[in-house]
């Protein structure tokens, strides 16, 4: 599924490609904890759906590993 989210922290419109489906995005917004919604999502890949932040962006923000 296509996502598209505006960063809080650079303004950029950004979009990626998720495997997630339509009844995932519902159980996440009914409340189901966003790990346990979309199991196969990388913690990246989550933190982008939930904020709109990119991995780029938070590195660029808090440093790497």
């Amino acid at each position: 599924m296509l996502i598209t989210k505006v960063s809080p922290i650079s303004g950029n419109k950004n979009s990626f490609e998720l495997d997630i489906t339509g009844e995932e995005m519902l159980a996440w917004k009914q409340g189901t904890l966003i790990q346990d919604a979309f199991p196969r999502l990388s913690p990246e890949e989550r933190e982008f759906l939930k904020t709109g932040i990119t991995s780029e962006e938070w590195d660029k923000m808090f440093g790497g590993d």
